[in-house]
């Protein structure tokens, strides 16, 4: 018999046999899947970002374990800001061990890839593992990129059999995710918590290890889960039980500094996390008393650790300070429990003063007892805050709003039989500018924020 995918194009070019025809229609359609297959794959070979649409969409996502996709809008200024740490992030993670590709979709153009995917803000990111995809909330800076996509091309639980691969280990994990490591622990009691908390942190279990790296880690006996937080210099110890109970809320506690400083990312954090914060306010995180400050905040979390306690500073994020009523003399402390209220203490409404640590525990313990004063935080919703975005739903309200808040002033104006009748030109340079604002201005709203 023939070989029709050798010979397809003289097949094409002298036969016409329906029947054939059909054969190699079916062939030209597989020698397409190829060599789409094949260019993806050189050009992630050359760790360049994919260019994907309808034709090469679904080829990508089967052929890669784990790839990242950028939907984008042409006119997106953060979708232009993300692009270039696309590109440079993009050959770091296809030469990786085991690789990440990254690709990208003008979700504008390609409708209804955009759909299928529930695109409703730009940027939006899907990462697909093994074709499952799960919204990537992640840093978008390069080099932080690749570090937290490092974590899902490897074992959610990773066996460390020596001193040098401990150190190893730590090391290749950056200070972005705090890490765990199960000292004479069995992988399977960590495996679940290692799963569910994966993009929040490394999990790791040491098998053979010396008593200098006992020493090094602060602890001694065995079984033991260390946890360490790079990036706030914290470490802690667990000795058990190991129960999933007790071992989750170890875990929970130790993904979040001690003390917290409030910024997006961090908040999210918080979010996730069903405690309530004992948030402080001041004006200036880098002032000295405010950094003292943050010290006496470490102990009472220790002390407290069904709480959280986070701090920002009014020069740093005052659009979120001010939410709290910052009229109040700084520094100031409240109880949040991540709503639209919050609880002021009553009598520690400021903790300006010499003792500050007492002044902290007697907050905390006015609002033990109950003596607060709910409030309401001023201005939008502090979720829409943390979220940072707006769907494109609502921008397309907000030009319906615009069109009918014009449509009135027009049937207005053409009601009173004494005003003047504009002209054409008028007319046409009105029109223009409702398209110039719609276009420049109420799209913006369906932005995603870095």
């Amino acid at each position: 018999m023939v070989d029709l995918y050798q010979n397809s194009e003289q097949f094409c070019g002298k036969l016409s046999f329906d029947s054939l025809n059909g054969e190699v229609e079916k062939v030209e359609a597989k020698k397409g899947v190829v060599h789409r297959s094949l260019v993806l794959r050189s050009n992630k070979k050359q760790g360049h970002v994919l260019v994907l649409d309808d034709s090469n969409f679904e080829s990508a996502i089967s052929s890669f374990d784990h790839i990242l996709v950028d939907f984008y809008a042409p006119w997106c200024g953060h979708c232009k800001r993300l692009s270039p740490e696309l590109d440079a992030a993009a050959p770091v993670l296809a030469n990786l061990k085991s690789p990440t590709v990254i690709g990208k979709v003008d979700a504008d153009k390609f409708t209804r890839l955009a759909k299928k995917y529930n695109v409703g803000a730009y940027p939006t990111i899907l990462l697909f593992n093994h074709g499952v995809p799960t919204e990537y909330h992640g840093p978008r800076k390069a080099e932080l990129l690749v570090r937290y996509l490092k974590k899902f091309a490897t074992s959610d639980v990773s066996v460390l059999d020596s001193d040098s691969v401990v150190s190893k280990f730590v090391e290749e994990a950056g200070t972005f995710f705090p890490v765990y490591i199960g000292f004479g622990l069995d992988s399977s009691v960590i495996e679940k918590l290692a799963i569910k908390y994966k993009k929040n942190a490394w999990f790791s279990v040491a098998k053979d290890f010396s008593e200098d790296l006992m020493v090094l880690y602060d602890f001694d006996k065995v079984p033991a889960l260390v946890s360490l937080n790079p990036k706030y210099n914290e470490q802690s110890t667990f000795y058990g039980p190991f129960e999933d109970e007790f071992l989750e809320d170890f875990v929970k506690q130790n993904l979040i500094p001690l003390a917290v400083p409030v910024s997006r990312d961090t908040l999210k954090l918080m979010e996730a996390d069903d405690r309530k914060i004992v948030l402080s306010i001041v004006e200036d995180e880098n002032e000295e008393k405010s950094r003292e400050l943050v010290k006496l905040l470490k102990a009472a979390a220790s002390a407290n650790r069904d709480l959280i306690f986070g701090y920002v500073g009014v020069k740093q994020l005052e659009e979120f300070a001010e939410k709290f009523d910052i009229r109040t003399k700084l520094p100031k402390m409240v109880i949040w429990d991540k709503s639209d209220d919050y609880l002021s203490v009553v009598g520690s409404e400021s903790i300006e003063g010499e003792d500050k640590l007492t002044l902290i525990s007697k907050f905390v313990e006015g609002y033990r007892e109950g003596r607060t004063i709910q409030k309401t935080i001023s201005g939008p919703s502090l979720m829409k805050f943390i979220n940072g975005s707006f769907d494109i739903r609502m921008v397309y309200f907000l030009v319906f709003m615009v069109a009918v808040v014009m449509l009135i002033q027009s049937i207005n104006k053409g009601s009173d039989e004494h005003r003047r009748v504009p002209n054409e030109d008028q007319v046409h340079h009105s029109t223009n500018s409702l398209s110039e604002v719609e276009s420049k201005e109420y799209y913006k709203a369906g932005v995603k924020q870095d």
